[in-house]
């Protein structure tokens, strides 16, 4: 065994190189598609969004509120130049139509800029939007498809980039919900099953029934000293296999373990938690951002739905660590929305479960009254 332990250490280590960074890279890509990866996954690749859109957009919100402040303090001194020196004051046509060229150019110009988000601003650093937390929620909301609109790229390089960036995290987004929804919903079957399934389910009532018959049979045979395995059925002598009963009685533990795993779960309690949780993120959010209930339920709602129309955006009371760059709202929000999404879609693969089992139950009813008929 030694000798043999020995020979696979060497044959381990005269591996080359390239087989062993193989299968170092074929052991990383399974563990970062596994139930832990593709969470850490999600989050990195979330972060690494956060910093690229840090790094294309940066400071252009800023630098151009700065230039439409300059292009107003140019357009002032055109006006004080025309009313002193370009054109005669006394002609008034003259003076209205040099006037009105400069209003109406600098008009369109703040026309063009508001719709893109863009106001004149006197403050620092502070203005900017593009934080790591406001890029984090963006990077969010766009590989989950929410898209609130409140923080936009402005630049080429930002719109390919998020398109880019969507492309590979759609996907990504939608396996983390198929694993992870998939985790919760046999965990909370699970938690279902020992709790409420020993009381209310008729199945496991229904096999505690048959065991408790097949014990009184047993109990019968031995009473009325009978021949092993011989028992009295109907007027007639049967035979019954002692080992089949030993088996039944040591499988009482597998049949409960079973049915952790096939029980159904009720839908209403899958919308009893999906309108719980939407009724804590209202209750956390109406105290962070000064919104009634129904304000804060709409909130949850449209984000956990994935509409996402903008019109209500977290990060206006909350203020967060100042000088850092981290609002707590953004940050809090964007949590809220991965568990909340991952928990949507537990509920949506009990829900399914259930669906299933009551087509099939009904298809087995018609079944039923068909062959009652003929």
């Amino acid at each position: 065994m030694e000798r043999k332990r020995s020979v696979r250490r060497r044959q381990s280590q005269k591996l080359p190189f390239a087989e062993r960074a193989k299968d170092h890279c074929r052991k990383f890509t399974a563990f970062m598609f596994s139930n832990v990866g593709i969470i850490l996954l999600v989050v990195l690749y979330t972060i690494a969004g956060a910093f690229m859109f840090i790094a294309i957009e940066g400071d252009g919100d800023l630098e151009r509120s700065a230039e439409l402040a300059r292009h107003r303090k140019s357009v002032a001194a055109k006006l004080w130049n025309i009313s002193c020196c370009e054109a005669n004051i006394f002609n008034k046509s003259a003076f209205i139509e040099l006037v009105g060229q400069q209003v109406l150019h600098h008009q369109h110009n703040i026309v063009r800029a508001a719709k893109g988000g863009i106001t004149e601003t006197t403050k620092t650093k502070t203005s900017n939007k593009w934080t790591f937390s406001g890029a984090f929620l963006y990077s969010l909301t766009v590989i989950t498809t929410i898209g609130y609109g409140n923080l936009i790229p402005r630049t080429k390089w930002g719109k390919i980039a998020t398109i880019v960036y969507a492309i590979i995290g759609m996907p990504l987004f939608l396996l983390y919900l198929s694993n992870i929804g998939d985790i919760l919903a046999k965990s909370f079957k699970w938690i279902y099953a020992k709790v409420c399934l020993c009381r209310i389910c008729p199945g496991v009532t229904r096999r505690r029934a048959a065991r408790e018959r097949r014990k009184a049979r047993a109990l019968t045979i031995e009473r009325d000293n009978l021949p092993e395995g011989y028992f009295i059925e109907g007027g007639e002598l049967e035979t019954i296999s002692n080992s089949s009963v030993d088996m039944n009685e040591s499988s009482e533990e597998e049949e409960i373990a079973t049915d952790t795993q096939t029980v159904i779960v009720p839908l209403t309690i899958c919308v009893i938690i999906m309108i719980g949780y939407i009724l804590f993120g209202a209750t956390l959010f109406g105290h962070w951002e000064d919104w009634d209930s129904l304000e804060g339920s709409y909130f949850c709602f449209i984000s956990l739905s994935s509409i996402g129309f903008g019109d209500m955006v977290p990060g206006f009371k909350i203020t967060g660590f100042e000088g850092t760059g981290v609002e707590l709202s953004f940050i809090l929000c964007a949590i809220y929305l991965l568990l909340g999404m991952a928990l949507i879609a537990m509920c949506f693969n009990l829900m399914q479960e259930q669906v299933i089992h009551k087509m099939r139950a009904f298809r087995r009813c018609i079944r039923r009254c068909f062959h009652c008929d003929r």
